[in-house]
C-alpha cells in the first residue's frame, strides 16, 4: 500500500512537472515575440513575462521535478527490480533526455531574465514539442511495459508534431498576408 502512495505522489509531480516545462515554454515564445514590439509596450510585457517565469520556474517547475524525482528514487529502493527491466531502462533513457531538457530550459530561463533573447519564437515553438515527445515515450513505455511498442507510440508523436508545425507554418503565411 505504501508504494501506491509513493507512485501516486510520483506522478502527481510528473504531472505538474511537465505542467511547468509547457507552460516555461509558452512564456519564452510570448518574451521573445514583446522583444519586437514598440516601447513601452516592450518593456511592460518584458518585466511581465519575467515575472511570471521565475514564479513557475521557482515556485511549481523545479520543486515538481525534485520532487517527482525523489519518489521515484523511493520507488526504486522500493522496487528496485525495475532497473532489469529492459523497457524500464529505455524508460530512464528517456529519464535522462528530460532531465538535459529541463536544464536547457534552465539556461534558456537565465538567459531571458537578463533579456538576452537568442532565440526566435518560432524556435521555442519547435522546442515546446520535446517535452511533449519525452511525455509520450515515458507513458506508453510504462503502461505497455514493452521496449518495442513505445516506438510506434514516439512515432505517432513525430507525425503529430510534424502536422502542427505544418499547421504552424500555414498559420504564419495566413497571418502575413
Amino acid at each position: 500500500m505504501e508504494y501506491n502512495y509513493i507512485k501516486a505522489l510520483h506522478l502527481i509531480f510528473v504531472i505538474t512537472w511537465f505542467a511547468g516545462l509547457f507552460y516555461i515554454v509558452r512564456l519564452f515564445v510570448y518574451h521573445a515575440e514583446a522583444k519586437q514590439k514598440p516601447q513601452p509596450e516592450q518593456d511592460i510585457l518584458i518585466k511581465q513575462y519575467q515575472l511570471m517565469q521565475y514564479r513557475l520556474w521557482y515556485i511549481i517547475t523545479w520543486p515538481s521535478a525534485v520532487l517527482a524525482s525523489l519518489f521515484a528514487f523511493w520507488m526504486l529502493y522500493k522496487n528496485h527490480g525495475l532497473l532489469y527491466a529492459h523497457y524500464f531502462q529505455v524508460k530512464l533513457a528517456f529519464v535522462l533526455l528530460l532531465y538535459l531538457y529541463h536544464a536547457k530550459c534552465h539556461q534558456i530561463f537565465i538567459q531571458l531574465q537578463k533579456n538576452e533573447v537568442k532565440h526566435t519564437s518560432n524556435f521555442f515553438r519547435i522546442w515546446n514539442e520535446g517535452a511533449t515527445i519525452i511525455l509520450f515515450a515515458v507513458i506508453f513505455l510504462i503502461i505497455l511495459k514493452d521496449a518495442i511498442n513505445w516506438v510506434f507510440g514516439v512515432i505517432g508523436i513525430f507525425a503529430f508534431s510534424i502536422l502542427i508545425m505544418l499547421g504552424f507554418r500555414l498559420y504564419k503565411r495566413i497571418r502575413e498576408k
